[in-house]
């Protein structure tokens, strides 16, 4: 897969599946525009890109900002002058039962995930709308199919990713505008936490390719899905999960 004279846009790009996905894309040619609420590690990937030889830049963006958003979005416009792939990775987690779950909390995940994916894909739409072709991936999970163990919150927020997913990628197609999901289940980023090698144990006992998942291997699907050779494939979601 060649992504030379692309432009690819991701938020949550400061660790674990955000910072694989921005790292591949720049390996396979393309130039990058970064953003995350947290500044740490933003500026280490921007130089590992450089290294590689592509450009990149990067911002502080709180994707549940409208005016945050719609800034960034302008700043790689007229930085790159164009805008062929988005990435939509921001997230939090915070596992939590419904009956411990307070509307701070609920609030809080349903913005970071859901409203952040319709923003970022609201505004980088418009781009891609002008040069009538364009591709998003966006980040849901197995919780937003199966309902998952992480709480109600976080399954339904991707849940909504998904469902958001379906529909604009029937609306947005006829425009050359291609939007698909990826869920994944069981990756090993920061989200994946253990109390003991015990618990880790026991998950992977579960899974039935025997192991935990790589970010590496999320960004991989991703690239495929942005990529020429998914050109018929609209509005899908794809499981990575090990067979979990």
């Amino acid at each position: 897969m060649d992504f030379s004279n692309k432009v690819a846009v991701i938020s949550g790009a400061s660790s674990g599946i955000g910072k694989a996905v921005s790292l591949n894309f720049a390996k396979k040619g393309a130039d990058i525009a970064l953003c995350d609420i947290n500044p740490n590690g933003l500026k280490d990937i921007q130089e590992q890109i450089n290294l590689i030889g592509k450009k990149c830049i990067f911002d502080i963006v709180d994707v549940t900002s409208s005016k945050n958003v719609q800034d960034f979005i302008n700043l790689t416009f007229k930085t790159y002058g164009h805008i062929d792939i988005l990435v939509n990775c921001a997230g939090i987690f915070k596992a939590a039962s419904f009956l411990e779950l307070s509307e701070e909390d609920w609030d809080r995940m349903i913005a970071t995930h859901l409203k952040g994916t319709f923003l970022m894909t609201k505004y980088a739409v418009n781009v891609m709308m002008a040069q009538s072709e364009g591709c998003i991936i966006n980040i849901g999970s197995t919780s937003g199919m199966t309902g998952g163990t992480s709480g109600a919150h976080y399954a339904a927020a991707k849940g909504g990713i998904i469902a958001f997913t379906k529909s604009i990628g029937k609306e947005l197609a006829k425009y050359g505008i291609r939007v698909n999901a990826i869920a994944p289940s069981k990756i090993e980023t920061n989200m994946l936490r253990f109390k003991s090698q015990e618990e880790k144990d026991e998950l992977i006992k579960k899974i039935p390719i025997g192991r935990i998942g790589k970010p590496e291997e999320i960004a991989e699907i991703i690239a495929f899905l942005a990529s020429k050779e998914s050109e018929y494939i609209i509005g899908e979601v794809i499981v990575a999960s090990g067979g979990y």
